[in-house]
Order: structure tokens, then sequence, then C-alpha cells
């Protein structure tokens, strides 16, 4: 399977494939009806197999449908639909979108932006069951009825540019098939699994591990409206699912609540539940697959590999807190920081395999920068740090450019973390860089502390002091009601000391 529309073809029509809690099920044969009905409304509307569509959706089951029904005849490009005008304009002129898919009646920062390049607008009108919709829209053109094949772009989002301009990263439709079929196969789905989703859709984890990865296994994934912690346990009672995918700052939002869902947690039906985007700290991994009585699975992604590079494995027991897993669709491999050539050891993580990019678009500096050859392969330098143990497991040291160097002594953020998160009154930390005037850096760390709990700055200090060595140990802790996050729930380290006024 090559391409997207490949993933869904050969599941029997009756099964269930897109729901969302209240709403009835739309089945494969209504999916597959409704991709048809896409491509003609786009065909009509003058977009054909190589432009680019920008999808402005809030998230849900018609995200999810308009996603993947898009995709089989042009290239996707969902976007935040919480961004501003301006952030709108920069993006679809980055983009060069041809069209936008808003839903009908939408008047919002979007459309305005779309105006402004001459955009053609297709209007989504949602109808029943979950997912399903219509386009329409008062231009008219022709475009060539082909379809899109496995080297033409699927998807392409940007990179989250924490200090520079966000790069364009086109993922080609044999890039999502394989990662969707490494997703699948590495969690073991079939057509029984029910997926909750709570993923936001405008990015890489929820488009391709949940969607796209659900789908190829012929399974059932329900779309919530996005997060909610107040709302989860309802959909999970709801719902039904063997699994669901989220960031750490979810899962630690979800175990926060647990206590007082307990009977709907007994009679949950989890297989799994699956973490990845951001490292997950080895106490969480182990309260969660406590509180649940199923195994967590860490995985490792990012968006340049179409979403997994490594995941835990599925059986229970063999999950390893603190470690990323073992690879999981594309070589992983440890690279030298400066020089382009593997080796053992600590190292820049590199991968190679069918899911990578094949590029960043329009950036050559880029692409000298962050793809090298090696023993006759073409490999990505992934910006994070790590190195494999002895069983083979991937773990994590820290983004490159987020290790905190204080006065020459590198200092892992994602360690201290990790002991952070032991201390029994911390629900969820992140440690970073601040700024200072003679070691350059200094180890900071923000913390939320559970519910009903109180602790001191200085308490916190002297559990971290019989923990790390003295260097490590964070001379600042600001305790929070909440730590300030991206779009996609993501804690960022980078350029938190400035928005704390620790600058």
């Amino acid at each position: 399977m090559h391409t997207i529309a490949e993933l869904i073809q050969q599941h029997p029509d009756t099964a269930n494939a897109i729901g969302a809690p209240g709403r009835e099920w739309m089945t494969y044969g209504q999916f597959k009806a409704l991709a048809l009905a896409v491509r003609a409304s786009l065909r009509g509307a003058g977009v054909g197999a190589q432009d680019r569509v920008a999808i402005v959706l809030p998230n849900g089951p018609e995200m999810a449908a308009a996603f993947i029904a898009v995709a089989q005849s042009a290239t996707t490009a969902p976007l935040n639909p919480a961004y501003k005008e301006d952030e709108f304009a920069f993006y679809l002129e980055d983009l060069k979108a041809k069209a936008i898919i808003v839903e009908a009646g939408y008047t919002g920062p979007a459309r305005a932006a779309a105006d402004r390049f001459g955009l053609t607008v297709l209007e989504l009108t949602a109808s029943e069951p979950a997912g399903m919709f219509t386009l329409a829209t008062d231009v008219t053109g022709t475009a060539p009825d082909t379809v899109p094949g496995p080297d033409d772009v699927a998807l392409i989002l940007h990179t989250s540019g924490t200090t520079s301009r966000p790069k364009i990263v086109p993922l080609l439709q044999s890039n999502v098939a394989a990662s969707a079929i490494n997703i699948r196969d590495s969690l073991a789905l079939t057509a029984d699994d029910v997926c909750l989703n709570v993923m936001p859709l405008f990015h890489i984890h929820g488009l391709v591990a949940a969607v796209s990865a659900s789908l190829a296994a012929g399974a059932s994934i329900s779309c919530t409206p996005g997060f909610d912690a107040l709302k989860f346990f309802g959909w999970l009672e709801e719902v039904h699912p063997t699994w669901y995918t989220a960031v750490p700052t979810m899962h630690q939002a979800i175990l926060s609540r647990a206590p007082r869902n307990a009977e709907i947690i007994k009679n949950a039906r989890l297989r799994f539940l699956r973490s990845s985007s951001s490292s997950l700290p080895g106490p969480v991994m182990t309260q969660l697959a406590e509180t649940f009585g199923a195994p967590v699975v860490e995985a490792y992604g990012m968006t340049e590999a179409a979403h997994q590079m490594c995941c835990n494995p599925i059986e229970p027991g063999r999950q390893k807190p603190g470690a990323v897993g073992l690879p999981a669709g594309p070589e992983v491999r440890i690279a030298h920081e400066i020089e382009n050539r593997l080796v053992n050891g600590v190292g820049e993580i590199a991968i190679s395999g069918p899911n990578v990019t094949p590029g960043y678009e329009g950036n050559p500096e880029a692409n000298e920068k962050n793809f090298f050859e090696a023993e006759g392969k073409r490999w990505f330098r992934t910006g994070d740090q790590g190195a494999f143990d002895e069983d083979g497991f991937l773990s994590l040291t820290g983004r490159l450019k987020e290790i905190i160097n204080r006065g020459g002594e590198k200092v892992s953020p994602l360690e201290v973390d990790g002991v952070l998160s032991d201390h029994p009154a911390i629900g969820q930390c992140v440690t970073f860089a601040m700024p200072h005037d003679k070691l350059g850096e200094e180890v900071a760390a923000a913390v939320v502390l559970k519910e009903g709990q109180s602790v001191s700055e200085r308490d916190i200090r002297d559990f971290a002091s019989e923990r790390l060595a003295a260097f490590k140990v964070p001379r600042k802790i600001i305790i929070l009601d909440e730590i300030p996050k991206g779009a996609t729930g993501k804690l960022q380290r980078i350029g938190l000391a400035e928005k704390l006024g620790l600058g």
C-alpha cells in the first residue's frame, strides 16, 4: 500500500470507520463514497491532484474525514484554527495554497486571509453520520481527474519553528502510508480496535497515529472536539475505546482526575495507552499503567518522519519507563553531532526509511544541514540527542538545542524532569535553561502541584539534591497553576525563561 486511498480501499463497506461521541458511525462504504464526492467537488472547483488545499476546521469527525478524503485527491495542509489573520496569511502564502476548506458560514480570520490571496473557498456543511459532509463553492473550473500517486505530496505541515522561521515539511503519499502501516503493526491494531482521538488534527500525531493508522487497520476512530480532562471519562464510558494516544501533559491531567472516576476505569476495555510527541516521565508511565491496568506504550515521532520512529513493544510488561522504545519503521542510528557519519554511544539520532520526508521545501540550507549520506543511505538528523541500551531500546537525553550548558557542564532537562516527577506532590514539571551572567545558563524548573498538595521551593530542591549531582539541581523552581504550552499541548522549553520573566 503506497497511497492513502489504498489504506482504506480493502476494508469491508459495512465496518465502522469514523465516529464521534453522541453521533452515529460512518461506515467504510459511506467513507469511500464521500471521498469520490469530495474529488468531484474539488475538480469542479478547478483543484487538481497536485494543488494544495488548506483545511481550517475544528477538531472532530469532519476534520478527520476531510483530511483523509481530500488527501485522496489533492495535497492537504491542515492549519490550527486558533491562528490569527496574519498567521493564516503567512502559512497560506508560504504553502502556495490554491483553495481552503472552512465551515459553512465561517467569517473568521482564515476567511479574511484567504480573501487577501484570492483563494478558492470551499464551505463544508456537516451532516449525519459523523464525518459526513458536502462541499460548496461559487468558483467553477476544470482540473484533470487524475488521482495522486505514491510520489505526490499528500500532506504539508510546518515545523514548530521555536527558534527560527517554520520550515515546510512535504510528506508524500508513500510517506504517510508507510508510517500508518508501521504504527498499525507496532500497536498490533486490528479491525476490532476503537481509538478515542483527543489529539489536535492539525498535527502529525493525531493525523497519522490516531486517524491514518486506525484506518489502515480497518479499525474505528471516534473523534472528540479536542482534549478536555473534564469530559474524558464520559467519552471513555460512552465510546468504550480499546486505546487512545496523547501527549504527556494530557496523560497527567487524566491521571489527576482518575481517583474520582474509578468505576469508569474499572469498566473500561483499554488494551493499551499510547504516549508520544514529548518524553513521558518514567513515574507517570508506571502510574498510568497501574491506574488503567493496561500497558503504556511510549513512542517517539516527529513531523519529518510522518510521525513514528521508535515505539515500546505492545506486549504487557515489555515497556521500559524512560525509553522511547525500539526502532519501529525507519532505521534508527546514532550520528556524530558535527561530522556526517554514524557512530556508537551517545550522539544525534538519525533516521532513514520510506516514511521520511524527501526534504524541506524551498530550503536548501536546511536540507544541507539536516540530511547526509552514509553507508549507502540518506539519513535525516532529528536534532535529538540519545543512545541505545544493551537491549536495543532508545533513550533520549534531550533536544540538542534544549540541552542546558551550565558553565560547560551539560545537563539533560529530561533527566531532571524524571527526578522531579518522582516527588509525591508534583503533578507536572518542565526543566529549562535560564540565562546566567557568569555560567551562561543555569538550570530552572517550572512545576504544577497535585490537587491539595503544598510544598516549598526549598523542599523540592532538597528532594532533587538527594538524587542528582549538584550542578543538575535547579537553582530556580517556580510553582505555577499551569505551565505555558504550545498549540498541541507540548511543554515548550525554549523561550520559557523569557515567558516567565527570568530573562
